[in-house]
């Protein structure tokens, strides 16, 4: 039996719909793939330094750069079989006073089992680029926060150079070191992933800034001043949002160490602090009294284990940038206000230096037009740059449009929280008091998690 025309001509218009919905799926699944991929990508990348990819001009020994006007030196060891396109941690070992970066990376009397503080002989997969530096007159003073900038200067050369995930940068020390790496937890929260501090005497290295989160490790003996290291701690039980605690530490005379992981931190911000029966030590041995040794001492695990808890690009602020496209740079996009759904614009398209950018409607004109590049300059026109006015730390400070110069107040991250931070200020780029009209000035304040300081990006 056959069917007539007029059965056939309904059955072949469903078919036909039917064709054409299973086309439509098929269609949205592999857009949602390609979107998928595409993401995919962009995370991996968002975490590559502009140095990956590169044949590396960095070899292994001490080198001196210029900075702040000073010579400063440090020693760099870049893994066995170091591979360009896989991006490494960075972790940095900061000397004690009288201390020197020689005897950082070497490890003193215990050779390798200590050099970097154990995290040498630690990573067994070699992963990770090592920095010594050497601090002036053999400590870690900081004026005018020039440390903090010699490590600024020093990251930039090896991320510029080497592959190096920038959302996986370390810092420990002890006591002096110590202090000098509180000192960047409280100035660098949004490029260092964690610090660990071992003895550290106080905040003798200063803390600018100090508000941000950090994960954020502290080590000290009970009979060395313990308040000290107390202290700095707490900075972060407060800044991490953990509940605050008297964590329990041995007795004098136990031998043995106590660790106490925070509770109620922000995820991704753990605070742990790892009390022990002695002094001013370094690599304590439990079981023994004043017994010094990095080879034997629980510290150097303790440290590695915190530290390669994070996974890439997880859980922090971080200074990758999450507008990453292939070749390093996001190329000619708006930058869109999480809050007001404005873009960053420059008044009446002005050229004009000093010239502070404000919020309005998105039109796609070259005066919201930006360009991430590879040194984490904003530009605009090509030729200008997104300044913190002044170079200005505190709040309140005017982002502005000036002529590239390279400084560290006209570079920014970018964060994988939606966040662009100050690389000199640590503070974020703020819509002034969470308004989203029209003509809202931007500035720099301290980071709230407010939608009026989340940013992203359009074409």
């Amino acid at each position: 039996m056959t069917d007539s025309a007029q059965e056939r001509r309904p059955r072949a218009r469903w078919l036909a719909a039917l064709i054409a919905l299973v086309a439509a799926v098929a269609a949205t699944a592999f857009a949602a793939t390609i979107t998928h991929t595409a993401l995919a990508a962009d995370a991996s990348l968002a975490a590559a330094s502009s140095g990956c990819g590169k044949t590396p001009t960095l070899t292994s020994g001490t080198r001196t750069i210029s900075s702040g006007g000073k010579n400063r030196s440090f020693i760099l060891k870049i893994p066995d079989g170091y591979d360009n396109t896989s991006p490494h941690r960075l972790a940095f070992g900061f000397h004690w006073l009288g201390g020197t970066m020689d005897q950082v990376a070497g490890g003193g009397t215990d050779g390798y089992a200590w050099a970097y503080y154990g995290m040498l002989s630690q990573d067994t997969n070699h992963t990770t680029i090592f920095v010594a530096p050497q601090g002036l007159n053999n400590g870690w003073g900081n004026s005018n926060g020039e440390d903090v900038t010699f490590t600024d200067d020093m990251i930039r050369l090896i991320e510029n150079d080497l592959c190096v995930d920038t959302t996986q940068l370390f810092s420990v020390g002890f006591s002096y070191g110590g202090a000098m790496s509180y000192a960047l937890a409280c100035a660098r929260a949004t490029v260092f992933r964690a610090v660990a501090a071992i003895a550290a005497p106080g905040a003798i290295s200063g803390c600018s800034g100090g508000t941000q989160p950090i994960a954020y490790m502290g080590i000290h003996g009970v009979s060395d001043n313990i308040q000290n290291g107390r202290a700095l701690r707490d900075t972060f039980v407060r800044n991490n949002g953990c509940t605050a605690q008297n964590a329990p530490e041995p007795a004098a005379g136990s031998l043995t160490h106590i660790i106490t992981t925070y509770s109620g931190c922000r995820a991704g911000y753990p605070v742990v602090w790892a009390a022990f029966d002695g002094g001013h030590q370094q690599g304590p041995v439990d079981g023994c009294s004043g017994c010094e040794s990095g080879a034997r001492s629980w510290v150097k695990p303790e440290v590695w284990k915190f530290f390669t808890q994070f996974g890439s690009g997880t859980g922090s602020p971080s200074p990758s940038p999450s507008v990453t496209s292939s070749g390093g740079s996001r190329q000619n996009v708006m930058v869109v206000g999480g809050a007001s759904g404005r873009c960053v614009d420059v008044p009446g398209s002005s050229t004009a230096n000093g010239t502070q950018v404000q919020l309005w409607d998105c039109h796609g004109n070259t005066n919201q037009r930006w360009t991430y590049t590879a040194s984490r300059q904003l530009t605009v026109y090509g030729n200008k740059c997104l300044d913190a006015s002044g170079q200005g730390t505190s709040n309140g400070t005017a982002a502005i449009i000036w002529d590239c110069n390279g400084q560290a107040n006209q570079q920014w991250n970018l964060n994988a929280n939606g966040t662009i931070t100050g690389v000199q200020s640590g503070l974020c780029l703020d819509a002034a008091g969470t308004a989203t009209a029209n003509g809202t000035k931007i500035q720099l304040w301290s980071c709230t998690g407010g939608t009026n300081q989340q940013w992203s990006t359009r074409s």
